[in-house]
């Protein structure tokens, strides 16, 4: 798992390579691209292109629902806090550094 396939369903984050199609009938299924058009985002998007937190973009969709999900239902949370919560989402370009901090500022607003 890498957590790239990250969405929402029914209010939870799940990884959607886990999840078979059947599993999702009938329920609400939001994804990155649905998040961003609401404006649900746009908070972290932003946080995310000035911490230069986000290089390659293949992490990206997963690390803002994540993060998203972590400041809705944690707006207090601490750094080790957020590093925990991005525990299962794996980035290969930007050692979680500049993510991390993006997360940290959206909290901290």
């Amino acid at each position: 798992m890498c957590g790239t396939c990250t969405v929402r369903v029914d209010g939870k984050i799940v990884r959607g390579c886990l999840m078979l199609a059947v599993q999702a009938d009938g329920r609400r299924v939001d994804t990155i691209e649905g998040l961003s058009d609401s404006g649900e985002l746009a908070a972290l998007q932003e946080a995310f292109h000035r911490r230069n937190a986000l290089q390659c973009g293949y992490c990206t969709p997963g690390m803002l629902i994540a993060a998203q999900d972590l400041v809705a239902n944690e707006p207090g949370a601490s750094r080790e806090r957020i590093r925990e919560h991005l525990s299962g989402n794996y980035c290969r370009c930007t050692g979680y550094q500049a993510i991390v901090d993006a997360i940290e500022d959206v909290l901290k607003k």
